[in-house]
């Protein structure tokens, strides 16, 4: 392990060491220039490829990109966004992704940044009305590789790749699954890292839960029951059976958020923070949550569907037994349903027969209309929040700060006394709209 008092600010991340997969990334990634990383979701990859990435860039060339890190989903950019800008490194970072304003990043391609965060379709977007140059590109990172063929970018990665001149390039691909490299990136004398051993199984409990009911709600319900107020993602197959899903547990009194690729992106950001900061310890999803969300200590994956393919499986259970947590994996089948051959070890498991509803969270989502573009930051919420709500620290959760409004976690029971008591009240001298997040 190496103590990492002479990396600036990764303390902020609170790490305190590199993991064996990250020291072991910075040695090869300086020694060859094709790389491809193997290993479970939550065992540091974006650190892993991030912290050489950073030591390559020059900052006082500010003429062009030099770094491209691409992406299959909007979600895992903004994530890979947020951990640069903890980092503060000075270099100018622009993300571009499916569904934020494309005229915004037009604004801030203008100026090249010294590091491109991009999903395949909205680069591709932006490269055909000539707003991004990556010509001179000399780091490139594909992560999760095999999630973008899985969905279809293919043609886009070409077309992107196809670009960026081979000579003096680093390429890093990252994946969870798959070492299969397409062959259009011409890859030649490869180096794998490959740390997908058995060591994460022995963190995950899987159970076999028999419903008798075909659409297995009931059981559903029962289960979540049963788990409580610790942390569950429930993953389906279909987008419909998220929100059918959702309803029924509504009606049960049991609080949830949902989340798919279907909603727009400011509904998709506030379920995904209502479920981080512990306003909804429930998260019903399709597929699309079992990658590239950084949301830490979940406790339980419930399969309401069968997963599609091993594959799938393994994503959707790499949301939880991160770092050194362990987590428990259920699949609740119906009569006419088996265990799939590719899962092993799994145990039958019984719920109790007597169980209640879990109590309500004790946080509530405060979303407040101004954000990063109006120089709005955490500190600021935390200052009004305290200022004119009158709220301590222990009343104030996790807050996060996106371009144009931000969410502050707070005590549910403070919430109708804060809500009224900020009402007229400014913020850097300017109204803020504040209410609870729908």
């Amino acid at each position: 392990m190496v103590v990492l008092h002479m990396i600036p600010n990764l303390d902020k991340l609170k790490i305190k060491e590199l993991n064996n997969l990250q020291t072991q990334a910075a040695d090869l990634i300086s020694n060859n220039d094709n790389l491809v990383i193997l290993a479970p979701t939550g065992s540091g990859k974006t650190i892993a490829f991030l912290l050489p990435l950073l030591k390559s860039v020059d900052l006082h060339n500010t003429k062009y990109t030099q770094s491209l890190i691409l992406v299959p989903t909007r979600e895992l950019a903004l994530q890979i966004e947020n951990v640069l800008r903890q980092l503060q490194t000075g270099f100018k970072i622009t993300c571009c992704y499916g569904g934020h304003k494309r005229e915004i990043e037009e604004n801030n391609l203008i100026e090249p940044p010294a590091i491109l965060i991009a999903t395949p379709g909205r680069l591709n977007d932006h490269l055909r009305r000539k707003n991004a140059d990556i010509s001179k590109i000399s780091f490139l990172v594909i992560d999760e590789f095999d999630k973008m063929l899985e969905l279809g970018f293919r043609e886009e990665l070409e077309t992107i790749t196809n670009q960026i001149p081979a000579s003096n390039l680093k390429r890093i691909l990252t994946s969870a699954t798959s070492d299969e490299i397409p062959e259009f990136l011409n890859m030649h004398d490869v180096r794998t890292l490959n740390l997908l051993s058995e060591e994460n199984k022995d963190k995950i409990s899987i159970r076999i839960i028999a419903s008798d009911q075909k659409d297995k709600l009931e059981s559903l319900f029962e289960l979540l029951c049963f788990t409580g107020n610790t942390s569950s993602i429930v993953f389906c197959n279909h987008r419909e059976s998220v929100e059918r899903i959702s309803n029924f547990l509504r009606d049960k009194s049991l609080m949830n958020v949902f989340y798919h690729g279907g909603m727009e992106q400011r509904d998709r950001e506030v379920a995904l923070c209502k479920f981080r900061n512990g306003s909804s310890d429930t998260l019903i999803t399709t597929d699309l949550a079992s990658r590239g969300l950084d949301i830490s200590n979940i406790r339980n994956i419930i399969h309401y569907h069968i997963p599609q393919d091993e594959a799938t499986f393994t994503h959707r259970n790499g949301r939880t037994a991160r770092m050194h947590n362990t987590g428990i994996v259920y699949l609740i089948l119906s009569e006419d349903e088996k265990v799939p051959d590719y899962i092993e070890n799994a145990e039958d498991f019984k719920l109790p027969q007597t169980l209640s509803i879990p109590e309500k969270p004790k946080w509530i989502t405060l979303f407040i209309d101004a954000g990063k573009k109006d120089k709005i930051n955490k500190i600021d919420i935390v200052g009004f929040l305290s200022n004119k709500a009158n709220l301590k620290k222990d009343d104030i959760g996790l807050i996060e700060v996106k371009d144009y409004f931000s969410f502050a976690a707070i005590r549910k029971s403070k919430a109708t006394h804060a809500l009224e008591a900020v009402k007229n009240e400014k913020m850097k001298n300017k109204k803020i709209r504040i209410s609870a997040a729908k």
